[in-house]
């Protein structure tokens, strides 16, 4: 786990006390505490460039004009201000130079808030979002604002050109649109993408600077998750991309509770049978089926206790899924685990008698316990996958 170091700089005890204490409950991030400029100054010229964020108060009692936020800025270190006072004139002048967010303390839930910032900055980092815009500047914009909150940006010029770009890139997680586009509009890119299940988990936002509150509704029912009117500010942009991905995340973390094991992190009985079936519908003579049943795995449950147990099946579901990439590998129940695989039979068993050797000349866990497997294996043409199994 990388160690990323968050600069606090604010001159109340009890505020970096709060902030101490929130960030510390995040295993990842380390804050440095700071309660003058000078300080700051200190550990940024000692830091060479190694911290992962910064919040900081204006007023500071050898700083009294916000001048930390320019120190911090010009580090290139991303900054969010956490001040007593709002003014709405020093707000817009602050996000225009390049503040993350500006958060007043006004409540308990503004330290929260602060928290939640600097985690999904964290969690934006890899996170691919194409940018399909003709317009040179608007991409630049775009791109600027994205960066500032860690995403890895890709640019399209049209709908055509985007189109390319999602197939040709799986990890692509979002999708912003400008409406005006040459070859394809960004609401019939819209309509092309929905059609394909491939890109059911997409996050789509559209843009325009034309057109009513129609158009708007015309994007969303075509499949996207949100729109904005152009010239938008970028605070209002930010909000929306984040509240879109969130929600994303959130459907996806449902999806899992209902198809993913929660021990092994391997797909479930419940995910093999619905994607199982639809394998085999589509490959009526060329799916094989494999059981494997931990041996005298009861066992080790008597002997070691289920803890260790547990351990041990975590381990053996990880074994499997790295032995056997790009097939549907499910934890069936208990000790036992699947494989699903359009292959011939002959080719699966063959990998399975180098799994299985592999398997015996290892020790698992920390009591260092050896195990065997025994392995059924179908790859006879069923109607179902009941009959396979």
């Amino acid at each position: 786990m990388v160690e990323k170091k968050i600069l606090v700089v604010e001159d109340s005890p009890v505020v970096l006390k709060v902030l101490h204490h929130l960030l510390s409950q995040n295993p990842i991030f380390t804050p440095v505490l700071c309660a003058s400029y000078k300080e700051a100054e200190d550990k940024l010229k000692a830091s060479n460039g190694a911290f992962f964020a910064a919040i900081v108060d204006l007023n500071l009692p050898d700083a009294e004009n916000g001048e930390i936020v320019d120190l911090v800025l010009s580090t290139k270190i991303p900054c969010v201000v956490l001040t007593a006072n709002f003014d709405d004139k020093l707000r817009l002048s602050l996000l225009n130079k390049g503040v993350l967010d500006y958060i007043t303390k006004d409540s308990r839930y503004s330290f929260n808030h602060v928290i939640k910032v600097i985690e999904r900055l964290n969690r934006n980092q890899g996170i691919k979002i194409l940018v399909a815009e003709d317009s040179s500047t608007s991409r630049l914009f775009i791109r600027i604002l994205l960066e500032q909150y860690r995403f890895n940006v890709i640019e399209a010029e049209n709908g055509q050109e985007a189109l390319a770009k999602l197939e040709g890139d799986s990890e692509i997680r979002m999708l912003i649109t400008d409406h005006n586009m040459p070859l394809v509009s960004g609401y019939d890119l819209v309509r092309m993408l929905r059609f394909n299940s491939r890109f059911q988990d997409l996050v789509i936002i559209g843009l325009s600077a034309e057109g009513d509150n129609a158009l708007s509704a015309k994007f969303i029912k075509a499949g996207a998750n949100d729109f904005l009117k152009k010239p938008f500010y970028h605070e209002e942009f930010h909000c929306r991309v984040v509240h879109s991905l969130e929600a994303q995340e959130m459907l996806e973390t449902i999806r899992d509770l209902a198809n993913v094991d929660p021990l092994t992190k391997l797909k479930n009985r419940r995910y093999l049978f619905d994607h199982g079936e639809q394998l085999l519908r589509h490959n009526p003579s060329g799916v094989v089926l494999a059981i494997l049943n931990l041996d005298h795995f009861k066992s080790v449950n008597g002997i070691y206790g289920h803890i260790v147990g547990d351990s041990l099946l975590e381990a053996i579901g990880r074994e499997i899924q790295n032995a056997f990439p790009n097939m549907l590998v499910c934890r069936f129940g208990g000790d036992e685990f699947c494989i699903v695989a359009k292959s011939d039979g002959q080719n699966i068993i063959d990998r399975l008698n180098v799994f299985l050797k592999a398997l015996h000349q290892k020790e698992y866990t920390e009591a260092k316990i050896s195990i065997t497997c025994s392995v059924g294996v179908s790859c006879q043409p069923m109607n179902s996958l009941e009959e396979l199994i």
